[in-house]
């Protein structure tokens, strides 16, 4: 069991902390909004800290779950900053989408203060996280990824090293682009049906066991046949991360074609007031 320190509580850095608490390994949390660190350890065994700096001090392993660029980079950096209170040899985690530009920025950082450094994006959405079933794809050594391996054990399903720092994150585009792609044909299928007079429910039930099946298409046709998307990762997010994945692209000569169309398909659902609806969404457009 490790003494760790976990910075974000958010849908999903919160069950995520939970997980680890209920491994038996020794939590503490920070979130920027107090009263959520005060939730969580209400609700597991652990403690709270007033900064990231405070939650870091003395922990063998520092994991995060932010928002963005600028977010992790102040969680990291500030005076205040978990950073600042790491010990040489510790290990930092970053669980938080991001560019691979500051995955690579912050982990040369980390190395010059003398601690590891391994970029380790998640997917499998709020189920995932609060099920432990998430999907993480990570970057670094081999020596720190050995180390952080088993801690992030506690809530993954499968937990791989891609390579060198940055990886896990470009890795993690990888997973975005798939999914805009998928969601956008699931919505057009659906609409489809309903067009053609046909059962959503039925038509699922059989296209499913074949080559169209996925898990978009088990987990979220029945919400989207009711046009809920209240609920799963939030298209404010998804074009944060999309938009990372379309300026990778541009430095790396990927072409990205669908992508960049079904990024301004996810602008449309904010025009319409979706920033907050989940990525199923794309759907509404097409009702409209």
């Amino acid at each position: 069991m490790a003494r760790v320190a976990f910075l974000g509580l958010g849908v999903m850095g919160f069950p995520m902390a939970g997980h680890l608490a209920a491994k038996g390994h020794e939590v503490t949390v920070w979130n920027r909004t107090a009263t959520k660190a005060e939730q969580w350890t209400a609700k597991h065994p652990g403690q709270s800290a007033k900064t990231a700096r405070e939650a870091a001090e003395g922990a063998e392993i520092v994991l995060a779950c932010v928002g963005n660029d600028n977010d992790l980079r102040e969680v990291c950096t500030s005076s205040d900053g978990a950073f600042a209170g790491m010990s040489r040899g510790a290990l930092f985690v970053d669980h938080t989408t991001v560019s691979a530009a500051v995955t690579r920025e912050l982990s040369a950082l980390a190395g010059e203060a003398g601690f590891g450094y391994v970029d380790a994006p998640v997917s499998g959405g709020q189920a995932g996280a609060e099920n432990g079933k998430l999907s993480i794809m990570c970057g670094g050594s081999q020596e720190d990824y050995a180390r952080a391996e088993p801690v992030i054990a506690a809530y993954a399903k499968i937990c791989k090293l891609m390579g060198p720092s940055g990886a896990g994150q470009l890795t993690k585009m990888c997973n975005q682009i798939a999914i805009a792609g998928l969601v956008q044909g699931l919505s057009e299928s659906l609409n489809f049906a309903e067009k053609a007079g046909l059962s959503i429910a039925d038509v699922v039930e059989v296209i499913s066991q074949g080559a169209a099946g996925s898990w978009q298409m088990q987990n979220r046709f029945a919400t989207m046949a009711e046009n809920r998307f209240d609920f799963g990762f939030a298209v404010d997010w998804m074009r944060k991360d999309l938009g990372i994945c379309l300026a990778t692209a541009e430095e790396n000569g990927a072409s990205l074609p669908v992508t960049a169309l079904v990024d301004q398909f996810y602008k449309e659902v904010q025009h319409m007031g979706g920033g907050r609806w989940d990525t199923s969404s794309l759907i509404a457009r097409l009702r409209r």
